[in-house]
C-alpha cells in the first residue's frame, strides 16, 4: 500500500477529473486519490465511481450533500486520511493548474529535506505563474505580502493549494477548530502549522491557469481571506487559535 494519499476537492470538474486522475496514477511515485465531490450538478462523482472500477482500492470517492467550501471539503478529506492511515496527505486542484508530475517533489521535500509541511510555490523564486492576467497576479501576489506582514510568517506564497502535510501536522492541529471555507482556509492551515513550529518548505512550481471549467473565485473569497488574517493573528495574541 502506498503511504500518499492526493486529496481533490471537485464542483463541476466534469472536463477534468478524468485526465487529472490518469495523470496522478501515471506517476512512478504511487500515489492514491480522494475525491471529495460536492454533489456537482454536472456528474462528475459518476465519472469517478466509473473510474474506480479501472483503478480499484486506489481511487476513492466521498460524495457530499451539497456544496460547502474548499475549507470544509479538505478537512473532510483529511480525517477520511487520517483514519486510513496514510502518512503523507496531498492538496491538489482538478484543473492542471497544479501539475501531477511536482507530486513527486513535494514527497521529496517531506521525505528526504525534513520538512513538515511542503508548499509548491509559485513565487518562492520569482512569480511562476501562466495565463493569469496581471490583475490576478498581482491580487495573489500582494494577497502573500499582506499575509506575511499581518502574521509574520516567512511564506513566499500563503494561498498556495498545492500542498503536502506529514500526518503528525495533520495530528496535531486540531481539525474541528478551522474556521474558513474559502481561499482563507490555505492561510490558515500555514498560520497553524507555523504557530506549531512546524518546519515548513517552499518548492518551486510553474502554475498554469485552468484551460477547461470554471474558477471559483469570487468576491466573498476575497473578503474572507483579507479579514480572516486579521482574526487569526489577534486569535493568537490572545492564545484561542
Amino acid at each position: 500500500m502506498t503511504n500518499g494519499i492526493v486529496i481533490i476537492p471537485t464542483y463541476n470538474e466534469i472536463e477534468n477529473i478524468e485526465s487529472v486522475i490518469r495523470a496522478v496514477f501515471s506517476l512512478d511515485k504511487p500515489f492514491h486519490i480522494l475525491v471529495v465531490d460536492d454533489n456537482s450538478p454536472d456528474k462528475t462523482a459518476d465519472k469517478v465511481v466509473a473510474l474506480q472500477k479501472e483503478f480499484e482500492g486506489k481511487l476513492f470517492l466521498v460524495n457530499r450533500a451539497k456544496k460547502a467550501g474548499l475549507g470544509s471539503a479538505y478537512v473532510h478529506g483529511f480525517k477520511w486520511a487520517l483514519q486510513h492511515h496514510y502518512d503523507y496527505v496531498f492538496e491538489m486542484d482538478a484543473d492542471f493548474s497544479h501539475n501531477p508530475n511536482d507530486l513527486e517533489r513535494l514527497h521529496q521535500a517531506c521525505l528526504e529535506k525534513e520538512a513538515d509541511l511542503a508548499i509548491g510555490s509559485r513565487y518562492v523564486t520569482g512569480v511562476n505563474v501562466v495565463n493569469w492576467p496581471l490583475s490576478r497576479v498581482l491580487l495573489s501576489y500582494f494577497a502573500s505580502v499582506y499575509v506575511r506582514m499581518i502574521t509574520g510568517m516567512k511564506i513566499m506564497d500563503t494561498t498556495a493549494g498545492f500542498v503536502c502535510y506529514k500526518r503528525n501536522v495533520l495530528e496535531t492541529i486540531d481539525l474541528d477548530k478551522i474556521k474558513f471555507i474559502g481561499y482563507a482556509f490555505q492561510i490558515e492551515m500555514k498560520y497553524r502549522a507555523f504557530a506549531k513550529k512546524f518546519i515548513i518548505q517552499e518548492v518551486p512550481v510553474i502554475f498554469t491557469d485552468r484551460t477547461k471549467g470554471q474558477s471559483k473565485m469570487s468576491g466573498s473569497i476575497i473578503k474572507e481571506a483579507i479579514f480572516g488574517v486579521i482574526s487569526l493573528r489577534i486569535r493568537k495574541f490572545l492564545n484561542r487559535l
